[in-house]
């Protein structure tokens, strides 16, 4: 399957977020990441739909944003409406999956399920079908710069079970991806990489795309 890197904005310079944007995408970057938290989902506040919609002008870049809020199903549609290409909420949430796949499905945006590091694989299957990615967090969602945590077994479970139906959602992972830990997970049928602090603290951030995207084509083969 196609590598996509897709770096997280959570570790870039608020304040010039439009050219830290428009930076991932010079540099190479397949998508762009956006994590939203509410403070109660996840302990800490990041960005709302209106940062989203006024980013939408600045790139072409993908929007893969991440909702790690308590209720997805009520915001959805106003993250479609900004400007995202994939929504992805918690199956953790208190929302109903299914609708929540459902309000993507409406707007012809792609849906995903994320998955903490505690969440078993098999939480997601009920759903597999109709989804386009998984993601597996590798860290405690909620803060950026957390060390990586091996879920290479859910990934192997995940991966399998999307490859025995014959089905072709990506399968992504979040938390302490690096050039060194990249390739665990793509060996485990990883494909998506997101990355926050690796790109946007790299002296050269096109160079560590491209670092990250070799190790883990690398290791995929």
């Amino acid at each position: 399957m196609r590598t996509i890197i897709s770096p997280s904005i959570l570790a870039s310079d608020f304040s010039m977020l439009a050219s830290e944007v428009q930076s991932l995408e010079a540099a190479g970057a397949d998508w762009v990441h956006i994590d939203v938290m509410d403070g109660h989902f996840v302990p800490n506040i990041t960005l709302g739909a209106p940062i989203v919609k006024a980013l939408r002008r600045r790139t072409a870049l993908p929007f893969d944003v991440h909702l790690m809020i308590t209720d997805p199903e009520a915001y959805i549609p106003a993250f479609i409406d900004a400007g995202a290409n994939l929504i992805c909420f918690h199956i953790e949430s208190l929302s109903d999956p299914a609708k929540c796949v459902a309000l993507c499905r409406e707007k012809g945006v792609k849906a995903a399920i994320a998955l903490k590091p505690g969440t078993p694989a098999q939480a997601v299957f009920p759903y597999l079908d109709d989804l386009d990615m998984v993601l597996v967090m590798t860290v405690e969602p909620g803060f950026g710069g957390q060390s990586f945590m091996d879920m290479s077994e859910k990934l192997r479970l995940l991966r399998a079970e999307i490859n025995r139906r014959g089905l072709s959602a990506d399968l992504e992972v979040d938390g302490g991806v690096t050039d060194l830990t990249a390739p665990v997970c793509a060996k485990a049928g990883a494909n998506v990489f997101v990355a926050g602090s690796y790109i946007f603290k790299a002296p050269d951030r096109k160079d560590a795309i491209d670092r990250l995207r070799i190790a883990a084509r690398g290791a995929a083969q």
